[in-house]
């Protein structure tokens, strides 16, 4: 790229497209690129021809390809940028939290409580985060998603090339992913492979809602119970797809769902174990295995159990032996 200004600055820029951005939507692009600077407003410069592609008008939805010229028009960045509105917190948190780090991919220990990425009323999330604390960075972009309330293992790309061949293992199914959840009630089996399409829907409140439907896509998910309590039981979890909110919905249709999920649990359940220190929903994104996209090496990467839900877990009384759940 040239050497302009990376943020937002009043002045013109023009930037020439490299392999890092090859294939990238415009909108993304500039979203990137102009940090700070409402959606709306990107959308609207696009829109209106300010934004120009080897000097001709493009929609928002187009794919940038090596040498394409992108002006990028004079444009002003509110006064309350990334910097005001992404807490300290979160910042310390994700500098404490990186597992594994090369030049290509970064993975970290995503808190629970934060959404992965702004939107929907949430101002800002864990990669506007890591986009402030590495402000030299030119690439970030998330590889996949996890709920706002799960921690643990979040794949993030640094490079172009990098997402797009990751992207292709999680569609192929060759990123193998584990997570530690703890249902409610003893569950009575030491196994079990549910095989339950999902389709997402929406309740009658208005509350995004996923369900088991024979209309919706393929999702499957592996259960291993790893320890029984005397009102709960840990399992780990494999989805063997990806779909929104699969582990949840595929434990609840167990009869027992996870600890602490206030879209698919019990209240009175979720209330009864919130008096007992369980103040988030216990899932916890444990594991990532996968084919590293340039060396081809296999990668694995763990992330310890939240210290709170830990000691949560050695107070509860055990039904039978203990199983280790550490990786």
């Amino acid at each position: 790229m040239n050497t302009a200004e990376h943020s937002a600055a009043p002045i013109v820029q023009v930037v020439e497209i490299t392999e890092d951005n090859s294939d990238q939507r415009l909108d993304n692009f500039l979203i990137t690129r102009l940090k700070g600077v409402p959606k709306s407003r990107i959308y609207r410069i696009v829109r209106k021809g300010e934004v120009r592609v080897n000097k001709g008008r493009v929609d928002v939805n187009y794919r940038l390809v090596v040498g394409d010229m992108v002006r990028i028009p004079p444009v002003r960045v509110a006064e309350r940028t990334a910097e005001s509105f992404v807490a300290q917190g979160l910042k310390e948190l994700l500098q404490q939290g990186i597992l594994f780090e090369d030049d290509v991919l970064l993975i970290i220990n995503k808190p629970a409580g934060f959404a992965v990425h702004g939107g929907s009323g949430v101002t800002s999330g864990i990669i506007e985060g890591l986009r402030l604390i590495r402000p030299e960075a030119h690439f970030l972009e998330l590889v996949h998603r996890l709920d706002k309330d799960t921690s643990g293992c979040l794949l993030i790309a640094k490079k172009r090339s990098a997402l797009r061949q990751l992207h292709d293992l999680f569609r192929d199914d060759h990123v193998h992913k584990t997570y530690l959840a703890l249902l409610a009630g003893q569950w009575a089996r030491k196994k079990l492979l549910v095989n339950a399409p999902l389709q997402k829907n929406v309740s009658q409140g208005g509350e995004r809602m996923v369900v088991i439907s024979q209309s919706g896509k393929a999702a499957e998910t592996s259960f291993v119970r790893l320890q029984l309590f005397r009102d709960a039981t840990l399992v780990e979890a494999s989805p063997k797809t990806g779909r929104t909110h699969q582990i949840r919905v595929h434990a609840a249709s167990l009869g027992h769902p996870i600890v602490g999920d206030d879209r698919y649990g019990l209240d009175e359940v979720n209330k009864s174990f919130k008096t007992r220190g369980y103040k988030r929903m216990f899932l916890h994104a444990a594991t990532l295995k996968f084919r590293h996209p340039i060396t081809g090496a296999l990668l694995a990467v763990s992330a310890p159990l939240p210290q709170q839900l830990d000691q949560l877990l050695k107070k509860e009384p055990s039904k039978h032996e203990t199983l280790s759940y550490e990786k």
